[in-house]
Parts: C-alpha cells; structure tokens; sequence
C-alpha cells in the first residue's frame, strides 16, 4: 500500500462515524439589495469603499474621457483585453514602473460593489500600477455574485479577482494606508451603450 493509500484509509476511517450533512443549496447571496438597479448598487459600494465611478454613453465617450483622464501621465500599461478604442494615447509602460493602468472588467457585481478582474487581462496591470482605470458595461453588472458566476461559468479563466475599491489596509497602527498591496486609486468607468 502506497503512502498515499495509507493516508486516503485513514481519513475515511475518521469520517465513517459522521453524520453526513445535507447539501445547503445553491448560494443566494449575502447582502440585501437596497438600490433600485445593480447599477446603482454597485456604485454605492464600491464609492464607500473609497473607488472612483464615471459613467459614459457609449465607448467614444468613455475613450474621449480617458484620453482627457490620462493627459497629466507619462505612460501607462494596458491590459489585454482592453479594445484598442479604450487605449490611452500614452507610451506603453511596463506594469511594475508605469503611473496607470487600465484594464477591462470582466463584469461587475452590485451586492459585494466589485469588479470582476479575468486574469487573461494581465494581472500586473491591474494589481502593479498606483492609479487603475477599469471599464466595464453596465449590461455585465450583475445584482449578485450568484448570478455573475452562472452567467461567466462556461468561460472562466485560471483565475478571477474581485477589485472592490483602492487597495488599502490599516494593519499597523490602525492607521489606513492606501495602495499598500495594489493601486491606491481605482476608477470605474461603466459604458452604458455599445458606440
């Protein structure tokens, strides 16, 4: 018997005497909804949380407003999923030195007030850069986190974050810090049509 088969043995000796629980069933979410659209609700969190909400039209507007947005930054890094529409009219930075990133979201969720990050973005420009510029639709807004993971499971990347605000932690001191572990400024800018 391997040490692996030895090892498997005693753990369904220890869980032969359990009762076996039943299912819970399927998650129903956590928080109640107080906003009367996930748009709306997402905005309330992630604002109290410390985030930055622009809302635009369309993409051209969302472009016009980035390329206003980005005039004081030398360069920037840009996720790969961003549509070249959305890039900055900046220098392509590296994402461990560039001043902002922008990415796009893969959704977003109202009841956590988060942005759902796919990895296949380039998690370096979404976790490295100190000011973090994401678009997302506010057709992929979701009310709840159940509903964002039914709707993405049959395209789910290696790994997916949750962004809900300014990196920030108050660890030492009780003194809050922003952008210790990630951006210190995050800016959600939601398109509400496709042109």
């Amino acid at each position: 018997m391997s040490a692996r088969d030895r090892i498997l043995e005693r753990v369904r000796e220890a869980l032969s005497d359990r009762e076996t629980a039943a299912h819970p069933g399927a998650f129903e979410g956590w928080r109640p909804t107080t906003a009367s659209h996930p748009v709306n609700g997402l905005v309330q969190l992630l604002e109290a949380a410390g985030g930055e909400v622009v809302r635009q039209p369309n993409v051209d507007d969302a472009a016009a407003w980035l390329a206003s947005f980005c005039a004081d930054f030398e360069n920037s890094a840009v996720g790969e999923t961003v549509p070249v529409v959305l890039h900055p009219p900046l220098p392509l930075g590296a994402p461990d030195t560039a001043p902002l990133g922008v990415s796009m979201a893969r959704g977003a969720v109202a009841e956590t007030g988060s942005l759902i990050m796919d990895a296949r973005d380039g998690r370096r420009a979404q976790l490295l850069v100190p000011t973090h510029v994401v678009f997302v639709h506010t057709r992929d807004v979701y009310a709840t986190l159940r509903e964002a993971l039914i709707d993405l499971v049959d395209d789910l990347p290696s790994a997916i974050a949750f962004h809900s605000g300014p990196s920030k932690s108050a660890d030492i001191g009780q003194i809050l810090v922003k952008g210790v572990h990630g951006p210190g400024r995050l800016v959600a800018v939601l398109i509400d049509g496709e042109t």
